[in-house]
This record gives structure tokens, C-alpha cells and sequence, in this order.
């Protein structure tokens, strides 16, 4: 047997053992929590059981003892991945149950939510790129033109939705229930909460991929010889489909285990409540099994995306007969980032003439008016003053964590033997979750948000520029390029990395409104800055049990957030690829449409 057939057999096997390792490494991190947040678990332990009993010195002893908290961690780790390969994932120590079959069921109840919520994300992302498909089976390609609608879309945070959903839709109009977990009814306002911002990101990168894609010389051919628009569009989706899959995959596991706030609105007992319960209390059995079962469905997910990307592409990728879908021309000259720009600095910079923390008790809850243009909250404070202050800290620590996600996530990206195991791990941590391993570790404080999502926001990033990279490779201009002598740096920084990079830095634009809301998120659960810091989570979340009788003290955030995710995407129509003809810097000029295709002019296989 060769030496390259000996690699071939045994990559598999080392992508297995990355994988593994990777697992086992979290969750041994998780299983060590409460030794790592340097809190004693048994305290921890006799509070949530007894609240009034006194954690005497006797006491304590008494639940170390019965939870066998004295042989230290590793020994207790040990035990239960051992009684864990025999079916026993142990029991609660809050409440003496059973873990296994409570993660069970919860992990049911998250994946028929997961599934509702995904049909609901597929309806949201049809319309997002319905004007690029019909101008696409026309024959007139065009940019993307969805950016402002699909950004306000994506950047409503789901707790706001859902609290809106449930308090409009289910209380005041009462056209479906709000609250509860009993019937099909009760799925409905939660998956639009989690399926409508899903869907908006995921159509948005389906419309900023299909011009490329229509542009084409297969399409191009298959138009002039007017073949149906509708064939077009099905083979121009099956050409793209295979670059967000990793994406797909990545949304399926965040709407299964990143929906705590969703399920803690509609009461609903789903994995992310369940786990974030059990890591707020150390219920250490109920946490290990439930971050088990997340990875588990991370590791189901990512082979089922990756299966399903080679099953599209068909002998394709061996065969090197792609041509890139990521050559756009020009950057889109627009007047959007500055319709949602002036306005967004306009609101930041009258607030910042504002004291955000002057108190007016005879001034609570007032509607907006010349004295104060967004209102006042709960506490007499101007809602504009705290809208305004709080861009400063927001907005430069989410710039600042997007960008080092951007970084993390191309580099990991250009090697994805590497790094899609480390996805597949990484997606499964909640932010939530994510947030109390690095504040057991480095403790709570005002870079502890910071860290925290930093260390999970470069997962899908990364996930989209090996998904990029594995079509680019297979491109035949780089086969030719790599044939006349070209070496692998020549490759990677005339070849691979213009076609990488900008489609992921517009993608990681269209993040940055979430990165912003989870950094006050994790702010708002005690990890980071703490009240009264005008962040603009904290005001959303601050502001929503007052949302029916004070709405603008909810909607001005929210407004911001929006306008912020509009600009976003918006800017990201700019970045765009820059082709140098030989000797000249400039933008080639636009190909004339063929008026009919050369004879034996065919799309490609993977086209159909």
C-alpha cells in the first residue's frame, strides 16, 4: 500500500480523534465547573434545596457526603463518564431524579421547537431573495438588493420578539396561546420568535451568493438558449446550497440549544432552559448530560451538512469543473449607509448631551415629548440620554469582537480538517453557557462578555470559509492557475483568500447586531458591566416588563439595534472583489451577454 493511500485511510481516523478530544475537553470543562468558579458546590447544592436551612459546617458535610464531593473532582468526573457508558447519566443533585430521562424529554420538546422553528426560518428567507431569483430566471442578474429589511429582520434579538409575539399576539389580541408547552397551538409564537431573525441572516447569504452564481457561464448559456427561468433558478440554488449548508447546520444547533430566552418566556421545558438552569444551580449531572446531548446533535448535524454539500456537488469537487460564484464586480455605490447611518450617529451623538443616570421619580414612565424624544423608563432616566451612552461601550467592543471573530474565523477556515471539528464542538455552547465557563474561569468583570462570545462567535465564520474554500479549490481557473506553475502562497493570496474573505466580512457584518446584544446579554446575567450601565441589552431587558404600558421604552433600543443591522448590511454591499486586469488597476468592464452560446456550451455537472 502507498504512502498516499496509507494518508487516505488514516485521516478519517485522526478527524475522529480530533473530534473526540475536542469533546471530551468541554466537557470535562463543564464537569469542573463548580470547582473552577471557585464557589463550593455543596453550598450551591444545600441553597437550591433548602433556601431557609443554615449552611453550617455540619451540614455541608452532610452533602458532600451524599453527593460524594470528597474524593475531588477528577474522581467524581471519572465516575460518571464511567456509569455513562453503561446508560446511567446519573442523578440530579437538586432534585434526586433521574438525569437521563428529564434530558430526554427536554431534548424532545427543543427539537419538534427546532423543527417548527426551522419551517418558519425557510418562509422568512424565500421572500428575503425572491427579487434576485426573478431577475435571475429573466436573464438581467442583479446585486443583492434585500440588505435593509433582511438586516432589521435578523437584528431583532429573540427575546424582544418573542416578549412582543406573546404579549401582543397572545395576551392582548389572543389569537394563540402564550404561555405553556400543550398542544401545537403552543408552537407557533415561539418558532416565529427563533425561526423569523433565523431566516432573514440565512436569506440574506443565499442573496449575496446567487448573482455569482447567475452570472455564470452555464447560466449565461442556458439563458440565451432560453431555457426555462425556473430550471435557472433550481440549478443556480443547488450551486449555492452547498456554501451555507455548514451555516444550516450551525442554525440548527443554535435554535436547539440557544434558546433559553425564548423557552423562559413561553415557559416551555426545552434542552437550553434546562441546561442554563443547571448551570446557574451547578447541578453538575443535569449539565454534563445536557452539553452530551448538544454535542451529540452538533455531531449529527455537521455530517448530515457536510453529506448533504458533497451529495449537490456531486463528482464535481474531484474533478475541479466549478467556476467561482464569488467574483462579483465592482462594490455597490448605494445611498443606504447613509440613510441608516445619519440617523443612527444623529440619535447617538443627542444623547450623548444627556445625563443617562439622572433620576425623576415624578417622571416615570412618560411618553415621549420635546423634553425627552424617546421617553423616559421605569426610573424617571431619559431613554435617549441611556441609548446614546451606551453606543459608546456597545458598539466598540461588538466592532472589536467581530473583528477578532473575522480573524479567527478565516484563519481556522483556510484549514478545515482543523477547524470543523472545533465548530461542530464550539456551536454547541450556548453564549449563556459559554459565558459562565469563562467567568468560572477568569471571573466575572467587564471583559468577561467580551471573551465570552469572542470564544463562540468565530464558529460559523469559520464554518463559511471552509465551506467557501472547498468550492474555490475545485474551480477550474485554479487548476489552470496551479498548472502553469503558480505555488500554494501564490494560490492563497491571488486565488483563494479574494474569494474567502469578502463574502465571510459581509457575513460577519450581519452578525454584528447580535454580537452587540449578547455581549449586554451576558451583561444583564451578572458576567459583565452591571446596571446602571446604559448597555443596550440591559435597556431592552430592563425596559420589557414595562413593554404594555411604556412601549417606547422598549422600541427605541430595539429601533437603534434595527437601524444598526441595516447599516450593517448596507456597508457590507460595498465589499466586494477586486479584479486587476494586468497593468491597470481598474474595474473590467462589464461582458456583454452572449447573444447565443458556442456550440457544445453546457453548465456544468453541478448545475444538473
Amino acid at each position: 500500500m502507498s504512502r498516499t493511500s496509507r494518508a487516505r485511510i488514516s485521516r478519517p481516523g485522526l478527524t475522529a480523534l480530533w473530534r473526540s478530544v475536542l469533546a471530551g475537553g468541554l466537557l470535562c470543562a463543564i464537569g469542573l465547573l463548580p470547582w473552577l468558579s471557585r464557589t463550593d458546590p455543596a453550598l450551591t447544592v444545600l441553597k437550591a434545596r433548602s433556601a431557609d436551612r443554615d449552611p453550617t459546617p455540619e451540614a455541608l458535610a452532610a452533602v458532600r457526603d451524599q453527593l460524594g464531593l470528597g474524593a475531588g473532582p477528577l474522581r467524581l468526573l471519572g465516575q460518571w463518564l464511567g456509569d455513562l457508558a453503561h446508560g446511567d447519566a446519573g442523578h440530579s443533585w437538586i432534585s434526586g431524579s433521574a438525569v437521563l430521562p428529564s434530558v430526554v424529554q427536554a431534548l424532545g420538546v427543543s427539537l419538534l421547537l427546532m423543527g417548527v422553528a426551522m419551517v418558519a426560518a425557510l418562509a422568512t428567507a424565500a421572500p428575503v431573495c425572491a427579487r434576485t431569483l426573478r431577475r435571475g430566471a429573466a436573464g438581467r442578474p442583479a446585486g443583492p438588493r434585500a440588505g435593509g429589511v433582511a438586516a432589521m429582520l435578523a437584528s431583532l434579538p429573540e427575546f424582544l420578539t418573542a416578549s412582543v409575539l406573546a404579549t401582543v399576539v397572545g395576551v392582548q389580541l389572543g389569537w394563540l396561546p402564550a404561555l405553556g408547552w400543550y398542544g401545537p397551538q403552543w408552537l407557533v409564537l415561539p418558532a416565529l420568535a427563533l425561526g423569523v431573525p433565523a431566516g432573514a441572516l440565512l436569506g440574506r447569504l443565499l442573496d449575496d451568493s446567487l448573482p455569482g452564481a447567475f452570472a455564470e457561464p452555464w447560466a449565461l448559456a442556458a439563458s440565451a438558449r432560453g431555457l426555462p427561468g425556473r430550471r435557472i433558478v433550481r440549478q443556480a440554488l443547488r450551486r449555492c446550497f452547498p456554501g451555507l449548508l455548514p451555516n444550516l447546520g450551525l442554525f440548527v444547533v443554535g435554535l436547539t440549544g440557544g434558546s433559553v430566552a425564548v423557552e423562559q418566556i413561553f415557559d416551555i421545558p426545552g434542552l437550553g432552559r434546562l441546561t442554563l438552569q443547571a448551570a446557574i444551580a451547578q447541578d453538575l449531572p443535569v449539565l454534563q448530560a445536557g452539553t452530551l446531548a448538544l454535542l451529540l446533535l452538533a455531531a449529527v448535524a455537521g455530517g448530515a451538512t457536510r453529506g448533504v454539500a458533497r451529495l449537490l456537488l456531486g463528482p464535481v469537487l474531484r474533478d475541479g469543473a466549478l467556476t467561482s460564484p464569488h467574483r462579483a464586480g465592482p462594490p455597490a455605490r448605494s445611498v443606504l449607509p447613509f440613510v441608516y447611518g445619519v440617523p443612527l450617529l444623529g440619535v447617538v451623538a443627542a444623547g450623548l448631551f444627556r445625563d443617562p443616570l439622572a433620576l425623576d421619580t415624578a417622571a416615570r414612565l412618560r411618553p415621549p415629548s420635546w423634553a425627552h424624544p424617546f421617553g423616559t423608563d421605569a426610573l424617571g432616566r431619559d431613554v435617549l440620554a441611556r441609548v446614546g451612552h451606551g453606543a459608546l461601550t456597545t458598539l466598540a467592543v461588538a466592532v472589536a469582537v467581530s473583528a477578532a471573530a473575522l480573524l479567527i474565523g478565516v484563519l481556522l477556515g483556510l484549514v478545515p480538517r482543523v477547524s470543523g471539528a472545533a465548530v461542530d464542538t464550539v456551536n454547541a455552547v450556548p453564549p449563556v453557557l459559554a459565558g459562565l465557563l469563562v467567568a468560572g474561569v477568569a471571573g466575572s468583570g467587564p471583559y468577561t462578555p467580551a471573551l465570552a462570545v469572542a470564544a463562540v462567535a468565530w464558529a460559523p465564520l469559520a464554518a463559511h470559509a471552509a465551506a467557501l474554500l472547498t468550492q474555490e479549490r475545485a474551480t477550474t481557473h485554479l487548476s489552470a492557475t496551479r498548472a502553469l506553475g503558480a505555488g500554494p502562497l501564490h494560490l492563497l493570496r491571488y486565488e483563494l483568500l479574494p474569494a474567502v474573505v469578502p463574502p465571510v466580512t459581509r457575513h460577519a457584518l450581519l452578525r454584528l447586531p447580535a454580537v452587540a446584544l449578547a455581549l449586554a446579554s451576558l451583561g444583564f446575567l451578572g458576567l459583565g458591566a452591571q446596571p446602571p450601565s446604559p448597555e443596550w441589552g440591559l435597556l431592552l431587558a430592563e425596559n420589557l416588563p414595562y413593554a404594555e404600558r411604556a412601549p417606547w421604552a422598549v422600541l427605541a433600543p430595539a429601533a437603534v439595534l434595527a437601524l444598526l443591522g441595516a447599516l450593517a448590511v448596507s456597508a457590507a454591499g460595498g465589499i466586494r472583489i477586486r479584479i486587476r486586469i494586468r497593468g491597470r488597476g481598474r474595474w473590467p468592464a462589464r461582458r456583454p451577454e452572449p447573444s447565443a452560446p458556442a456550440r457544445g456550451t453546457a453548465a456544468p455537472r453541478s448545475a444538473g
